[in-house]
C-alpha cells in the first residue's frame, strides 16, 4: 500500500512540534561540576559550599544569591547577574566573570587567580582579603570597589574605571597594570607603585596617595594630594 506524501510530512511536522525544541540548559539541576544552568533564574537561593567547578552559568540571574565558599574554579557566568550577590572564600580560578553585573557583591577572600571580569560591572563591589594574581579586569567599572589586602600582583585595569577604590593593603609583587584608568580619588596611600606599568601624571594627579606612596620612575607626587574631598 502506498502512503499518501502528504499525510506523512503533516505526521511528521505534528511528531516535531510534540517532541518541542531541543535545551541544553536544565535549570531543575542540582548544583554539580560541569552543569549548564545557563540564562536560568537562581535569584535569592542558598548554594554556600557546592561545587560549580566547569560550571557554564552564563547570562543566569543569581542575583541576591549565597554563593559563598564554592568552587567556580572554571565556571562561565558571562553576562550573568550577580548584583548583590557574595562569593566569600570561594575558588574562581580561571573563571569567566566577563561582562556580569555585580553592583555591591561580595568577592572578599575569593580566590580567583586568572579570572576574566573584563567589561564587568562591579561598583561597590568588596574584594578585601581576595586573590586576584594575574585578574583581567580591563574596561571594568569599579567605582568605590574595595581592594584591602587583596592579592593584586599581576592584576590589569586598563581603562578600567577606578574611582573611589580603595587600593590600601594592596599586596603584590611584580607589575600592576593602570594602563588608561580612570583614578579620580583611588586610594593609593602607602602602596609601593614604583613597578606599575601604564601609570601616568595626571592619574597620579586624582589620586589619593600620602608621604609613603612610591611612585614610578618619572612620576611626582603632587604639591597636595586632593583626598580631602573623599
Amino acid at each position: 500500500m502506498s502512503l499518501n506524501k502528504p499525510m506523512v510530512s503533516v505526521a511528521l511536522l505534528a511528531l516535531s512540534t510534540f517532541a518541542g525544541p531541543v535545551l541544553a540548559a536544565d535549570c531543575g539541576d542540582t548544583p554539580s561540576p560541569g552543569l549548564d544552568w545557563s540564562e536560568c533564574s537562581k535569584g535569592n537561593l542558598m548554594l554556600s559550599g557546592n561545587n560549580f567547578q566547569g560550571a557554564n552559568l552564563s547570562g543566569a540571574d543569581l542575583s541576591v544569591t549565597d554563593l559563598s565558599n564554592t568552587n567556580m574554579n572554571g565556571a562561565n557566568l558571562e553576562k550573568a547577574n550577580l548584583v548583590r550577590a557574595w562569593f566569600t572564600g570561594a575558588k574562581a580560578e580561571k573563571a569567566n566573570f566577563a561582562r556580569i553585573e555585580a553592583y555591591r557583591s561580595g568577592f572578599s577572600n575569593v580566590s580567583a587567580d586568572g579570572a576574566n571580569f573584563a567589561s564587568a560591572e562591579l561598583q561597590r563591589a568588596n574584594f578585601s582579603g581576595a586573590k586576584l594574581t594575574g585578574v583581567d579586569f580591563e574596561k571594568a567599572e569599579l567605582g568605590r570597589a574595595n581592594f584591602q589586602k587583596a592579592v593584586l600582583t599581576g592584576t590589569r585595569f586598563t581603562l578600567a574605571n577606578l574611582s573611589r577604590a580603595d587600593l590600601t593593603g594592596a599586596i603584590f609583587e611584580g607589575p600592576i597594570t593602570f594602563d588608561r584608568a580612570f583614578m579620580y580619588l583611588t586610594r593609593i596611600q602607602g602602596m609601593d607603585l614604583s613597578a606599575a606599568v601604564g601609570l601616568q601624571q595626571s592619574q597620579i594627579e586624582l589620586a589619593c596617595g600620602d608621604a609613603s606612596t612610591k611612585l614610578p620612575s618619572g612620576l611626582t607626587a603632587p604639591t597636595s594630594w586632593p583626598c580631602d574631598a573623599n
